[in-house]
């Protein structure tokens, strides 16, 4: 058999070339899917959906279409700067740049690894700043969903910028002992402390850093926290507590939410989400939630957390020893220095460029990830509408589509790729108490 072009390549080069082509092959299919949502939204943005007309105003419609396409719109030029900032880490010698420069200043060792991934997060969060700044003081200040101030927004910047350093920096540093110290299995022993990481930060977030951004406050509707702790009851579920959240200190989009584990988890509402629903729809979306719980669909996604994670590591911890994987990728691996007979290590050179990497080729399963998420919504549903009134679940998620502006009519390829909840129109349907007037 004669040999195949690829076999005259030396592994670096190949692996240059099909990241290059997984790059530039993702963002083509991103703008493609993109511009058909701006197309389709754009034409049917005149006349509300006839099963819809009895409970939508032709307005709120046009704002939901108008924000749909400005938010589409926006997202094709963050697309091509997250496309041109993975590129400039990568193959135009970026990552590469900063880590000679840290070890020319440092030296190898730990303080020049961990240096290596806070500069390189401060250096990405600069970045993203205008972004996310456009996003909140433009996009969503345009069609009345913001309300923070700029002094709100900077002190939740510098709260989780803090945060990350407290909490991030001995993560890795944690990490990157592993990876030097435990052998070549080091990637099951940070894949086992990354776990248990995860988990113990879903106990500790709702009690000691969600207060830090959010004021949390009891129930204090004696009749709707009697028809929530009876539905709760009948369903099986025990909660440490229900709390209303100042969600509107920051936008009028509604939500809520379970947090916690085991023994931790509480109900959590948005206030926005009380002001907008009767008591009847907030139980009907609390049922949802359960019917999550009762379906197991948060146990299997911790399952599947878990068996992602632990592939990932396994896979870091195999292309973390081969020279391709950095040189293939725009990175020289890290040299023979003067006093350090080991040299100076790669395992920070490897972890950020498997985060880099990653992302281009994952993006081509967002679709099955979607679909499974849209038939845990289903399943929701059906749950909820079993244990509370279909009709107020109809209802509820009628006003939810309406206040946070979702639009009735996406593009039906866009919503298959990339709609973890499944659009109005299908979800809507199975309820039938939804489409009566």
């Amino acid at each position: 058999m004669p040999p195949t072009n690829a076999s005259f390549l030396a592994p670096s080069t190949l692996t240059t070339l099909v990241f290059a082509a997984l790059l530039l092959a993702g963002l083509a299919l991103r703008l493609w899917l993109v511009s058909r949502q701006v197309r389709h939204v754009a034409r049917h943005r005149g006349v509300v959906p006839a099963a819809f007309t009895h409970r939508i105003p032709l307005a709120a419609h046009q704002k939901a279409a108008d924000y749909t396409i400005a938010k589409a719109r926006f997202g094709l030029l963050e697309m091509a700067l997250t496309t041109a900032v993975v590129l400039g880490w990568t193959l135009l010698g970026g990552l590469d740049a900063l880590n000679q420069a840290l070890l020319d200043w440092l030296g190898g060792g730990m303080v020049q690894q961990l240096a290596l991934l806070a500069c390189f997060a401060l250096i990405g969060g600069s970045i993203d700043l205008p972004v996310a700044l456009y996003q909140t003081f433009v996009i969503e200040q345009r069609f009345g969903f913001n309300q923070m101030t700029l002094r709100l927004w900077l002190a939740d910047l510098f709260k989780s910028t803090l945060l990350g350093a407290v909490i991030g920096l001995p993560m890795a540093a944690l990490v990157l002992w592993l990876m030097g110290t435990a052998g070549p299995l080091w990637w099951l022993w940070a894949w086992g402390t990354w776990m248990g990481f995860n988990l113990l930060l879903m106990v500790v977030f709702p009690l000691f850093i969600a207060p830090l951004f959010n004021k949390f406050q009891p129930l204090q509707d004696e009749s709707l926290k009697a028809r929530v702790t009876a539905l709760m009851q009948r369903c099986g579920f025990a909660a440490k507590g229900l709390f209303v959240m100042d969600g509107s200190r920051r936008s009028a989009h509604a939500n809520a939410y379970f947090t916690g584990f085991g023994a931790a988890k509480r109900v959590v509402f948005y206030d926005t989400l009380l002001k907008q629903l009767s008591p009847g729809e907030v139980e009907a979306v609390l049922a949802h939630e359960l019917g999550h719980f009762k379906h197991k669909h948060i146990t299997r996604r911790l399952i599947g957390m878990f068996a992602i994670s632990l592939t990932g590591f396994a896979l870091l911890g195999w292309l973390s020893a081969r020279a391709w994987f950095y040189t293939g990728l725009g990175v020289q691996p890290n040299l023979m220095l003067p006093g350090l007979p080991g040299g100076a290590p790669n395992d920070a050179l490897a972890l950020l460029l498997f985060l880099l990497a990653a992302p281009v080729f994952t993006v081509f399963v967002t679709p099955l990830l979607a679909q499974i998420s849209r038939r845990h919504e289903f399943q929701a549903d059906a749950y909820a509408a079993t244990q509370s009134s279909g009709a107020d679940l109809a209802s509820a998620l009628l006003k939810l589509y309406e206040d946070n502006a979702s639009t009735l009519t996406p593009d039906p390829v866009y919503a298959r790729f990339y709609y973890s909840h499944p659009p109005a129109t299908e979800r809507l349907a199975r309820l039938p108490a939804a489409l009566q007037p």
